[in-house]
């Protein structure tokens, strides 16, 4: 079964059954409904808030509790706020952020992005690539906590709340799978120690681990949970560089890395090998398959009966 994303947009003003206006939507509605502008919209709020989180833990943070309480602040604005856009634009139920099962997929997401890259580190360990020679004092893992929450949720409101889910609309699953994973690797293109392979490589499986994780739940809280997970344990734990951010190999080993670029990903880190793409884009492809079985794949617009409910 294929499952048919509608979203209602009344035609006539009155009141539907339930009780809801179905008031004609104003001007400025319409035109934030249209995908380039809610992107805009999206882009411009939830990156205000990141940055204000950011600047906050570099400025005025005196230790890591403050620094992550400042994130969990600004991860909750960018969570409120999103709903809020959408719920105003698209004058739905904002059901990708469903309360009742946060707790549980975000808990699942943190063991699942833990537990894929440290499977990528116990391979490069057999390899004898990856060696640990010690480890630092365990506080070292308090400032990590911060910086990687606030960027899964950034990045999974955006890329997967905002331009996977837009793109889905119109084009399918499938097109929007190929057209967030450009986007999400292009963004990485602006890093410090960005390189073709970790280019690719993140845009591979990165790309579909993490749509994945959202179209198998249709909710965020998975790859939120994933995302930060897995950032966390490669920079914070493994003490590996992470998407190619020079500053973020200090965790709790103390290890060294060395082999050939394909298998150590080089300068971007291991998201950029050959590991990395193997394994997680093996767990991506087997969510998409669960999510075909439970009915989760969206036709393009152009083979939906709901096709004229779109934002135009």
């Amino acid at each position: 079964m294929i499952l048919n994303f509608a979203l209602s947009t009344p035609k006539k003003g009155g009141m539907t059954m339930d009780g809801n206006s179905t008031k004609k939507p104003s001007l400025l509605i319409k035109i934030a409904r249209f995908p380039v502008a809610q992107l805009a919209v999206l882009y411009v709020v939830l990156t205000y808030l990141y940055l204000s989180g950011f600047f906050f833990r570099t400025s005025y943070a005196q230790g890591p509790m403050q620094g992550l309480v400042a994130t969990l602040f600004a991860a909750a604005m960018m969570l409120i706020l999103y709903a809020t856009i959408v719920r105003v634009t698209e004058r739905r139920p904002v059901t990708e952020l469903a309360l009742p099962a946060m707790g549980r997929e975000l808990g699942i997401g943190l063991l699942l992005g833990t537990g894929l890259y440290t499977v990528c580190i116990l391979i490069l360990m057999a390899l004898g690539i990856y060696r640990i020679h010690g480890f630092n004092e365990w506080h070292i893992l308090l400032p990590g906590l911060a910086v990687t929450l606030a960027t899964g949720v950034f990045e999974e409101l955006f890329f997967r709340g905002g331009v996977f889910r837009l793109a889905e609309q119109w084009f399918g699953t499938w097109a929007a799978l190929v057209i967030s994973s450009l986007v999400f690797g292009y963004v990485h293109m602006s890093n410090d120690a960005a390189t073709p392979q970790g280019i690719v490589s993140i845009s591979t499986w990165a790309g579909i681990l993490l749509a994945a994780s959202y179209v198998l739940t249709r909710r965020l809280w998975l790859g939120i949970g994933l995302h930060s997970a897995w950032n966390y344990t490669q920079g914070s734990v493994y003490s590996t560089i992470v998407s190619g951010n020079p500053g973020s190999g200090a965790g709790l080993t103390k290890s060294t890395l060395e082999g050939p670029d394909w298998l150590t990903g080089g300068s971007f880190g291991v998201e950029a090998s050959v590991i990395a793409l193997l394994v997680c884009t093996t767990a991506g492809m087997a969510m998409l398959v669960m999510a075909f079985r439970r009915g989760n794949i969206v036709k393009p617009a152009w083979q939906r009966a709901d096709r004229a409910r779109l934002p135009l």
